[in-house]
């Protein structure tokens, strides 16, 4: 087995010495991102009682796991990525590439037409390490998740999504703030402060 990198090791460094990986694995949480999720959805009660969820690249869980707990037991939530996901009591769960009009419909059936109240978007890209090619495809991933909560988030809803600061976020942040009330740019405490990793709450979606 080759050795590690120093890049990986100090990864692995901080990863085991993260308070918010402590405290999930403590509080038998799937991911420390919950602990993000619970920080930015508590300060504005985006989350009531019978709320349709959607959580979009929701592997391994964490932040369907943590809404599930917030709604009890009414309401739906309905998990989507590519990577596969053991399954959560209370979440319906589709495997797919969100890319692919296949899957989208399949997401589209599971909805059966009713609106959904709450869209979140964790979404991001394999990253190969160059900000070219990594950019882009982060954008287009957000783009999509953009389009969807257009098609299916009820007027005055609400859409979450991960954004990476770099080309295109600017004109992404624009276009949410033609579509919605309020639009709000913010990096939770659990995010770790040298990732670009940033999180735009979009609320009340205006009628198309």
């Amino acid at each position: 087995m080759p050795p590690r990198s120093k890049s990986s090791q100090r990864w692995l460094a901080e990863h085991f010495s993260d308070p918010y990986v402590k405290r999930a694995q403590a509080e038998g949480m799937r991911s420390r991102a919950a602990y993000k999720l619970e920080e930015l959805v508590a300060r504005d009660r985006l989350l009531k009682p019978g709320m349709t969820v959607v959580d979009l690249g929701a592997a391994p869980g964490g932040w369907s796991q943590w809404v599930r707990q917030a709604l009890g037991d009414e309401g739906r939530v309905i998990a989507l990525d590519i990577l596969e996901m053991p399954p959560l009591a209370g979440v319906e769960f589709l495997h797919g590439d969100f890319r692919e009009d296949a899957v989208l419909s399949r997401l589209e059936a599971a909805l059966d037409g009713r609106p959904v109240d709450l869209v979140l978007s964790d979404m991001a890209p394999n990253k190969s390490g160059v900000g070219a090619v990594d950019q882009p495809r982060a954008m287009h991933l957000a783009e999509l998740a953009m389009a969807f909560a257009d098609d299916h988030l009820r007027p005055g809803g609400a859409f979450l999504i991960k954004l990476f600061q770099g080309v295109g976020f600017d004109d992404y942040v624009r276009e949410l703030r033609h579509r919605y009330d309020k639009v709000s740019v913010r990096k939770p405490a659990a995010s770790r402060q040298r990732s670009p990793e940033v999180y735009a709450l979009a609320r009340g979606r205006r009628p198309r």
